[in-house]
């Protein structure tokens, strides 16, 4: 992805609901067509985001998986 998302959430060592949490806020806070980039996602986190936005406000634009450490989800709000 070359563009630079509006948002970014870095997630690397946080607490899996407060990260949850913000997440959830800042998608609210989002406008249509807005992008948003998370960092740092553990695979159960990964999961729980997906469960937690409703698949019709978002489109999955990428996910860049590296390494565990290093894992980035890309989004657009639509």
């Amino acid at each position: 992805m070359s563009d630079r998302p509006d948002y970014c959430l870095d997630f690397r060592g946080a607490i899996t609901s407060l990260a949850l949490l913000k997440l959830t806020r800042v998608f609210r806070e989002m406008k249509t067509n807005q992008t948003l980039e998370v960092l740092g996602l553990d695979a159960d986190t990964r999961s729980d985001l997906f469960r937690l936005l409703p698949a019709v406000a978002y489109e999955l634009i990428a996910i860049d998986e590296h390494d565990q450490a290093s894992i980035r989800v890309y989004l657009r709000k639509t």
